[in-house]
């Protein structure tokens, strides 16, 4: 399938959401994917919200951004969720502010507080969420689908570029001028918080860079992990 039929086809879908679900929101993590949407959800004039998780520990290539998007698409404002202060405060007093690196059950419990729980603020009320994730990313994106009910959230949840390459979202980005991060010239195709988030060599998995020091069946922060068996309409 060439660029052009999965972009007609991402654009049918974005329609769709728009048309069942005028209550759904993308969630905008300020990755490549997410700025083709982005781009897309403006383009196309849809009602569609958009949302962003800020952690307090994202690099300053992603707040930069995030102020261009808002400049670039005045008429989508991007609405940002922040963790609980004082979650925040009880975690690092325990664990310390990098606490994380010891271990996996530290990691995702700072992901729960910074990303997972800000989440669930986020989408309280609506009735489906978009995501930018694509099944090449990481071996635990391998059986997604383009549409599926999301169990642990209570919700429906939209992928509309599960099929599209690296190479596609590149050429999307740079064919219409769409800003993005500039860690991605720096060899960052993933990007999250900045003391979990690093450069990857040439021939690395795309998702090298984020946990590195973790196997990658424990790479995922929570938010997209199918914890519940999912039903998938037809």
């Amino acid at each position: 399938m060439s660029l052009e039929q999965k972009l007609a086809a991402s654009e049918r879908l974005l329609r769709e959401i728009a048309a069942a679900h005028p209550d759904a929101a993308l969630a905008n993590s300020y990755g490549a994917e997410d700025m083709v949407l982005t781009d897309l959800i403006a383009r196309l004039g849809l009602p569609l919200a958009s949302f962003s998780l800020d952690t307090g520990r994202l690099p300053a290539e992603t707040y930069a951004l995030m102020q261009q998007v808002a400049e670039r698409y005045p008429s989508h404002p991007v609405t940002v969720y922040f963790p609980d202060t004082a979650a925040t405060e009880q975690y690092v007093n325990l664990h310390g502010v990098n606490g994380f690196y010891r271990s996996v059950e530290l990691r995702k419990s700072c992901c729960q507080i910074r990303k997972i729980a800000p989440l669930k603020r986020a989408l309280a009320g609506r009735s489906a969420w978009i995501t930018g994730l694509r099944r090449e990313q990481s071996p635990t994106r391998q059986d997604l689908a383009a549409r599926e009910h999301d169990a642990d959230n209570g919700l429906m949840k939209f992928n509309p570029l599960l099929d599209w390459t690296e190479a596609e979202v590149w050429q999307y980005l740079r064919e219409r001028d769409v800003p993005y991060n500039a860690l991605h010239d720096r060899h960052y195709p993933s990007i999250g918080c900045a003391p979990c988030t690093r450069a990857i060599s040439v021939g690395e998995d795309i998702r090298a860079g984020r946990w590195w020091w973790e196997n990658p069946e424990t790479k995922e922060c929570g938010l997209h992990v199918k914890a519940s068996p999912l039903t998938r309409p037809a």
